[in-house]
């Protein structure tokens, strides 16, 4: 063995303690420390800021200002003119707060949703069709269901084999009159 490395093997069993550990103490790193930190350091070709501005006023003139980056870059390539990357120009625009969707758009007003609102039985029905598995795999049964939304009451159910909108009218229109009887023979007194 040679004495650097007989040294590093013998100091550690002496001392009672693991190599690495010895290593580690004894403050001998082999990772060299750069000398210069990296966020002092500015790259030899950034853009000088009159260059900056002269590549947002391209990128914000008539003639590109609803085209991309990528676009932009790319034609002016084919003019023969290079003004920096592609990833400097979004760099740029992002700078400026300019990295958004480029076109014009339309401002389409907030609309608010539908909403129904049931404050008795019997005001507002919710209704949808559920697949059901069938006897064999691969099979399903189609349950359409009519729900009550103030009481969540199932008023009807029908199941069916296929999924069809007449199937769906049908099932609508009996549970509607039978609901509609059902409400009149109360509001008389009858009695079933």
């Amino acid at each position: 063995m040679d004495g650097g490395r007989a040294w590093l093997i013998s100091r550690p069993r002496l001392s009672g303690c693991s190599t690495g550990a010895f290593i580690l103490s004894s403050g001998r790193s082999r990772i060299s420390q750069p000398a210069v930190t990296t966020a002092e350091r500015v790259p030899e070709n950034k853009l000088t800021e009159a260059e900056r501005r002269g590549v947002l006023d391209v990128l914000c003139s008539d003639r590109f200002v609803d085209q991309a980056p990528l676009e932009v870059y790319a034609q002016l390539l084919d003019e023969g003119v290079y003004l920096c990357s592609m990833s400097t120009m979004y760099r740029i625009l992002r700078e400026n707060a300019q990295v958004k969707e480029r076109r014009r758009q339309a401002r389409h007003p907030t609309r608010a949703c539908p909403e129904l609102v049931a404050t008795a039985p019997c005001q507002v029905y919710s209704w949808d069709i559920t697949k059901l598995p069938g006897p064999v795999k691969g099979t399903y049964f189609d349950a359409y269901v009519m729900i009550d939304i103030f009481s969540r009451y199932i008023v009807g159910a029908h199941v069916q084999t296929q999924e069809s909108g007449l199937l769906a009218a049908e099932m609508m229109t009996e549970i509607l009159l039978c609901t509609v009887f059902r409400t009149w023979c109360t509001r008389i007194g009858v009695r079933r």
